[in-house]
């Protein structure tokens, strides 16, 4: 990955997931706009497969992985919500995970 991330690099990052990943809805706040005074939009990604946003980012790295890469297979250090985002991106990939 390059640093800093731009606009091009999102873009081709929301295709690349749109086969794996759920369409979450974006939710008007009305009851926090009136807290905060400004418009508030909620994204419940606890709607996504796996419970949370952490499936975006282990199927969009392991989607830009070489052959080799992939063949090497991915080992992550979580038991929560990034280990079930990698455990079930490297199933739909075909690519060993521990």
């Amino acid at each position: 990955m390059n640093l800093p991330i731009n606009l091009e690099d999102i873009k081709a990052a929301s295709n690349r997931l749109k086969p794996y990943v759920r369409h979450t809805p974006l939710l008007r706040g009305d009851k926090l706009d009136k807290v905060i005074n400004c418009e508030v939009y909620l994204k419940p990604e606890c709607l996504q497969i796996t419970g949370s946003f952490k499936l975006r980012g282990a199927t969009n790295k392991m989607l830009t992985l070489t052959d080799e890469e992939k063949a090497k297979g991915i080992i992550a250090s979580s038991s929560g919500n990034h280990a079930q985002g990698v455990a079930y991106a490297a199933n739909k990939l075909g690519i060993k995970a521990t």
